[in-house]
């Protein structure tokens, strides 16, 4: 069995300090720790799993135990988001995941809090005093069970039809740790993979198949069952029987919070109004709760 892990920072440390073509800063600001991590070369890359790019990860108070602060640290993830972002043209917003299954909800959830604004042109957007607003189009894919479409088939569709000059896809994710669950936020301007955070990996949205940047912005809400018990009992120590007990019948199994509805709610806000204060300047969070009431 292997730890599986969608966080460059769980990933590192299994890795050398001393890796070559690792880079690693970490800082600490109201309370939250934020660690870079860049991947700067290939062998650099397989060795953590993970593609060449760099990844931003800000650890918090549980979002479900914590509800200060909420719209300061909307905007301080707004600022680490906002160097990544290319600084003129549309930006496209995937919220990708299944909003049916609420630990996979967190990309549809996020999308209904961000302010889609491509439609407001011209005239309009000087009679409503929106001038200074940048050009957003929101999208939640749904998932190929629900569409008969691949995620990342239908999001290339629009790219193309758009011509946006980046995509920000917005995905669950899974740790290896229950201790990071809603409280990480993992941002990259390495893409995603759809459906990693429950296990069902589709096609990578990246440069590579978008043609344009992809930022990757995810929020651990599972761990993977396998995953857990090789934390808690080392793998020479846990026997054929409990190998089979936390894959039945073969099935991959995964854990998530009693409380998963409320993290999910607090999270996705958390992350769609940092968008909206990465995107568009000079308005604050509670501007952009009215603005989509």
């Amino acid at each position: 069995m292997q730890l599986r892990t969608d966080l460059a920072l769980e990933a590192r440390e299994f890795v050398d300090e001393k890796e070559e073509g690792v880079v690693v800063k970490e800082e600490e600001q109201d309370g939250i720790k934020i660690s870079e991590i860049k991947i700067l070369n290939q062998k650099a890359a397989k060795k953590m799993n993970k593609p060449i790019g760099t990844y931003i990860t800000a650890e918090l108070a549980p979002l479900t135990d914590n509800l200060r602060d909420g719209d300061s640290k909307a905007e301080y993830i707004g600022k680490l988001i906002e160097p990544l972002l290319p600084k003129e043209g549309t930006i496209l917003i995937a919220g990708i995941g299944n909003e049916t299954i609420t630990p996979d909800a967190l990309g549809p959830k996020s999308a209904d809090n961000i302010l889609a604004t491509r439609h407001i042109t011209g005239e309009l957007k000087h009679s409503l005093g929106l001038s200074g607003l940048r050009s957003v189009a929101v999208l939640a894919p749904g998932v190929l069970g629900q569409t008969g479409i691949e995620t990342g088939e239908l999001i290339k569709s629009v790219v193309e039809s758009i011509k946006p000059s980046a995509v920000i896809a917005i995905d669950a994710l899974a740790s290896r740790s229950l201790s990071r669950l809603g409280c990480t936020i993992q941002i990259s301007d390495a893409g995603i993979s759809p459906g990693s955070g429950v296990g069902n990996h589709r096609l990578s949205l990246n440069k590579e198949t978008m043609g344009i940047p992809v930022i990757g912005i995810g929020v651990p809400t599972v761990v993977d069952a396998q995953t857990l018990a090789l934390e808690l009992i080392p793998e020479a120590k846990l026997s054929y029987q409990q190998k089979g007990l936390v894959s039945p019948r073969g099935e991959q199994m995964i854990v998530t919070p009693r409380e998963i509805d409320l993290l999910i709610e607090r999270a996705s806000r958390l992350v769609g109004m940092s968008l909206n204060c990465a995107l568009h300047k000079g308005l604050s969070v509670e501007d952009f709760c009215l603005l989509l009431a």
